[in-house]
C-alpha cells in the first residue's frame, strides 16, 4: 500500500498508526529481541505515533509520540516498524 511506510523513512511531523511491528533484522534471534524491546515501549499495532524531532547527523536518533508517551529510538530500530500515514502526515 502506498500510505505505509517503515517508521524510519517518515519525516519529522509525520503521523499515523502502527501497522506491523518486527521483520527487519537479518539475524533472527536479533529480531525477536528487538521486537520484543519495542512491545515493551509501547510500539504495538494500533498505537498512534508521531515524529517529532531528528537528529542532526543523519537523522538519527529519532523521537517520537506513542500514544502519550515521547520515546527515541536508532533509525535502524524504526525500520521494524511499519506505520499508515495519516491523510494529513508530511
Amino acid at each position: 500500500m502506498s500510505d505505509t511506510l517503515k517508521l524510519s523513512e517518515a519525516r519529522k511531523g509525520a503521523r499515523g498508526v502502527i501497522v506491523q511491528v518486527g521483520e527487519h533484522c537479518h539475524h533472527k534471534g536479533d529480531a525477536v529481541e528487538l521486537e520484543r524491546r519495542l512491545i515493551e515501549l509501547g510500539f504495538v499495532e494500533g498505537a498512534r505515533v508521531e515524529l517529532l524531532h531528528e537528529g542532526l547527523f543523519g537523522r538519527d536518533p529519532i523521537a517520537m509520540k506513542v500514544d502519550d508517551m515521547r520515546v527515541a529510538l536508532r533509525r535502524h530500530e524504526a525500520a521494524s516498524l511499519t506505520i499508515r500515514l495519516d491523510g494529513t502526515a508530511a
